[in-house]
C-alpha cells in the first residue's frame, strides 16, 4: 500500500512521512475519524514505509523490496494485525490469528474497512465482533520476541473501541511500558469509545471526512461511474466511501425506488385512484425495511426537485435518470407543496417503522399526493 494509492488526507500523509524522516515515530499512534475515509489504508502504508528497504525520494515505500512485497501480501513477519473477532463453539478464546486468512480476504475486497461487511463474514451471524482479553495475552507474548528482519515491529490495531475493559487494561500495560522496538498504530472510528487511559498515551491524529469531489473522482476513476452519477452518489454518502460503494451495490434497488416514485407522481397527477391502490400494494410487498428506505429516497428526490427550480446546477445532486425526469417534473414542486409532501412521506415512514399496516399507510399517502401534486 502506497500513500499515493489513498485518496486525500495529504496533511496526514505529510505528518506520517515526517515522523519517519525525522526518526521521531511515537510508540503509540492513533488515527481516528469517521468510518469509510481510508484510515486503515494509511496505517498500512505507514507500516510499509517504516519497513521499506529503499523508500523513494518523494516519500513512498518502493513497492519492490522484499519488505514491500511481504506487506502487499499481508505476510510481513514484523507486522502484527489486531482486529475484532467472534467466539464460536470451537474457538473459546479467539485471537486475530484465528481469522487471519478471512481478514486478508476482507481487506482485499474492502480496503476502506466496512465493519458491517466484516461482521457478516462470520458464520455466527448474531455475534458482534470484539477484541477479547486472549488477544492482549497473545500480543504480549509475541512482542517479547525481538524483531526478525526490521528495526521495528508494527502493530496495526483496527477498532480499539471494540475492546472490553479487561482487554483494554492489559493493552494499557503494553503501551505504558512499551518494548523499544514496537510501534502501535491504532485506527478508530470512535475515539470517544477508547479507554481514556489508553487514549492519553497515544499521539492522536484526527482525520476528516472525504469531500464529495474526492469520492466522485474515485468512483469515476476506479469504477468507471458517469461523473454526474458519481457526484450524486458522493453527495448522499456524506464523506463516507463505504456508503458510496454500498450505493453502487444497491443500484438496482435505487432504480426500483425511482420507478415507484415516478409511478406515484404520475398516478397522482392523473387522479387514478385504482392505480394508486395497486401501487400501494406493490410498495407494501417490498417489506417494511425497504418501505422506510423508499420514503427516505422520495423525500430526497422532492428536495432535489425543489432546488432544481432555482437553476443552480452545482446545488443539485441527481443522477442522469433522475435529472432527465426532473426536467419536466420539477415545476410541480414549489414552495406551496414541497414541505407538505415531505411531511406526508416522513409520517408514512414513521408509521411503517412503527408496525402500522403498510397497505393503509401507503394508500393514504398516495391519496394525499393527488391534492398536493396539483397544488403547485
Amino acid at each position: 500500500m502506497r500513500f499515493s494509492d489513498i485518496p486525500s488526507h495529504e496533511n496526514v500523509k505529510r505528518q506520517l512521512h515526517d515522523m519517519v524522516a525525522d526518526g521521531r515515530i511515537p510508540h503509540a499512534l492513533l488515527l481516528h475519524g469517521p468510518a469509510g475515509i481510508g484510515k486503515f489504508m494509511l496505517a498500512r502504508a505507514f507500516a510499509q514505509y517504516i519497513h521499506c528497504q529503499s523508500p523513494t525520494p518523494d516519500g513512498e515505500p518502493c513497492g519492490k523490496c522484499a519488505s514491500c512485497l511481504q506487506h502487499q501480501s499481508f505476510n510481513h513477519v514484523d507486522t502484527l494485525y489486531v482486529f475484532p473477532v467472534v467466539k464460536t463453539d470451537k474457538i473459546k478464546a479467539p485471537v486475530s490469528d484465528d481469522y487471519m486468512q478471512e481478514f486478508k480476504d476482507f481487506i482485499s475486497v474492502s480496503p476502506f474497512m466496512d465493519f458491517d461487511r466484516w461482521a457478516q463474514s462470520f458464520d455466527k451471524k448474531n455475534a458482534q465482533p470484539v477484541i477479547y482479553v486472549s488477544e492482549s495475552e497473545q500480543l504480549e507474548q509475541r512482542l517479547a520476541v525481538t524483531t526478525t528482519v526490521s528495526k521495528y515491529k508494527v502493530v496495526l490495531f483496527w477498532l480499539p473501541e471494540k475492546m472490553n475493559e479487561q482487554t483494554a487494561n492489559k493493552l494499557l500495560k503494553l503501551i505504558e511500558e512499551p518494548f523499544s522496538d514496537t510501534i502501535f498504530v491504532l485506527v478508530s472510528n470512535n475515539a470517544a469509545g477508547i479507554l481514556p487511559t489508553i487514549y492519553s498515551r497515544c499521539r492522536p491524529i484526527e482525520m476528516k471526512r472525504l469531500s464529495d469531489d474526492v469520492i466522485a473522482e474515485h468512483l469515476t476513476t476506479h469504477l468507471s461511474v458517469d461523473p454526474q452519477d458519481a457526484l450524486s452518489i458522493a453527495h448522499i454518502a456524506s464523506g463516507d466511501m463505504i456508503a458510496a460503494l454500498r450505493s453502487m451495490d444497491a443500484t438496482s434497488v435505487s432504480r426500483m425506488f425511482f420507478d415507484y416514485f415516478v409511478q406515484l407522481m404520475r398516478l397522482a397527477y392523473m387522479r387514478d385512484v385504482k392505480g394508486l391502490k395497486q401501487w400501494s400494494a406493490d410498495v407494501t410487498a417490498m417489506g417494511r425495511e425497504q418501505e422506510v428506505k423508499f420514503y427516505d429516497y422520495c423525500q430526497r428526490l422532492i428536495r432535489e426537485n425543489f432546488i432544481y427550480n432555482f437553476n443552480c446546477p452545482d446545488l443539485v445532486y441527481l443522477n442522469r435518470t433522475e435529472s432527465q425526469f426532473s426536467k419536466n417534473f420539477a415545476r410541480f414542486i414549489t414552495e406551496n407543496n414541497a414541505e407538505k409532501i415531505i411531511d406526508v412521506m416522513n409520517q408514512a415512514s414513521i408509521d411503517i417503522a412503527g408496525n402500522a399496516n403498510g397497505k393503509i399507510v401507503n394508500f393514504d399517502a398516495a391519496i394525499k399526493m393527488i391534492i398536493l401534486i396539483k397544488n403547485f
